[in-house]
């Protein structure tokens, strides 16, 4: 009993100082000097289990090793999850499915779940798992762990993932029935001239492009209006350079051009046009010409205008930010926007590996900002609203009297 209480007291001056395999070797050591019965003395003393204890013992006998930089010999130690339950990633993701965002492959990849819900949904289809372990795994399929960013409107609407859910559906719909689905915003406005461009590319060292050490308005040059349509099939961008003001009217415009040039020939058998656009600016939910001129883009064109608002706040989910904003500004980045020609085409020169074409239009017309719509004028937009959340999703039907 005295030499068992002796090993203890060592045991726990070392525990805290010894890797797992010089802890089982130490452990090896005392019982093999203790003789008989030391195996079972060793581990009443300090809690290891005998098994271990014994495995010590025969690396000793073999002075086997594990490997330079190894504690474990090769094949040792717990089976990971994926191992001991195949199915388990195939089951997270599908979970993972209809709640993500910014994913290139899916409409959106997003997860609004926690790890608890995740861990308890996948306990529910059979799986042995807790909420840490999960973690791991969402990191082997792509996730990572992000904060939120405040916005001007709050960005924790009640509904903000019901409507991403509402989103997915009805773009997965539409896409499965080989109708077109596009995404819709203005880019950044951008001054025309040999102003700072952000970013940094190669040159000679010490030969830095010169631009003008302040960024005022050129009033000759003025400045630039990019509109973008994003066709999520194909992965073609359409891109309007308009030089007045951001107006419903000039984003209408920009979608009418893109059905003329590329839609209409893409999709020769469309009857409605998807429409995924953010909640504010001229393309949002509240103002009113944006209804209008889209009731004349249905008019002229036979198409249903099916459009979907992403929530307040969200704004960097919808697809064109990331699938084709993101690589114009990479393409010019560092690259002073001299004149419109440059960049158009900058725009028009921007690809992906993954097989992205843009093509880009100047658009030079005016569009007089603060138009009035009438509540006569607004009644007679042919406009079938969802009955979830009304003012983020409706359905615009071309006037049969037309």
């Amino acid at each position: 009993m005295a030499d068992e209480a002796a090993i203890g007291d060592r045991f726990r001056l070392l525990a805290g100082e010894l890797d797992e395999r010089s802890l089982r070797l130490w452990a090896a050591a005392e019982s093999v000097a203790l003789g008989w019965g030391g195996t079972a003395a060793v581990a009443r003393a300090t809690g290891i289990a005998a098994s271990t204890i014994r495995r010590g013992r025969v690396e000793l006998a073999s002075g086997a090793s594990p490997g330079p930089g190894r504690v474990r010999r090769a094949g040792a130690g717990r089976k990971r999850l994926t191992e001991k339950d195949p199915t388990l990633l195939a089951d997270l993701e599908r979970l993972l499915d209809g709640e993500s965002r910014g994913d290139p492959e899916q409409p959106l990849r997003w997860t609004a779940k926690s790890l608890r819900a995740l861990a308890a949904e996948l306990r529910a289809l059979g799986h042995e798992i807790s909420a840490r372990s999960v973690a791991p795994l969402l990191r082997q399929l792509g996730y990572s762990l992000q904060g939120n960013r405040k916005t001007k409107e709050g960005a924790n609407h009640p509904d903000r993932d019901a409507q991403f859910r509402h989103i997915n559906q009805t773009v997965t719909g539409a896409i499965a029935a080989g109708q077109p689905v596009i995404s819709v915003d203005t880019k950044k406005k951008e001054l025309v001239g040999d102003f700072k461009n952000r970013g940094r590319e190669w040159r000679p060292k010490g030969s830095p492009e010169l631009v003008r050490s302040h960024d005022f308005l050129d009033k000759e040059l003025g400045k630039a209006i990019p509109y973008g349509i994003y066709d999520l099939a194909s992965d073609e961008g359409w891109v309007a350079v308009g030089i007045d003001h951001d107006t419903a009217q000039f984003a209408v415009n920009s979608i009418r051009s893109w059905w003329a040039h590329l839609g209409r020939t893409r999709y020769p058998s469309a009857a409605t046009l998807t429409i995924t656009a953010d909640c504010g600016g001229s393309n949002g939910h509240r103002p009113r010409l944006w209804k209008v001129e889209l009731q004349r883009l249905a008019d002229e064109t036979g198409l249903q205008i099916q459009v979907c608002h992403f929530p307040p706040g969200t704004s960097k989910w919808n697809k064109i930010e990331h699938r084709l904003f993101s690589f114009i500004s990479l393409n010019w980045r560092a690259k002073p926007l001299i004149s419109l020609e440059t960049i158009i085409n900058l725009i028009a020169a921007t690809t992906t590996r993954t097989g992205l074409k843009v093509y880009a239009q100047l658009d030079e017309r005016s569009y007089p900002n603060k138009i009035k719509i009438t509540d006569a004028e607004l009644a007679a937009v042919n406009i079938h609203r969802a009955d979830f959340h009304p003012e983020w999703n409706y359905l615009i039907q071309p006037r049969t009297n037309r």
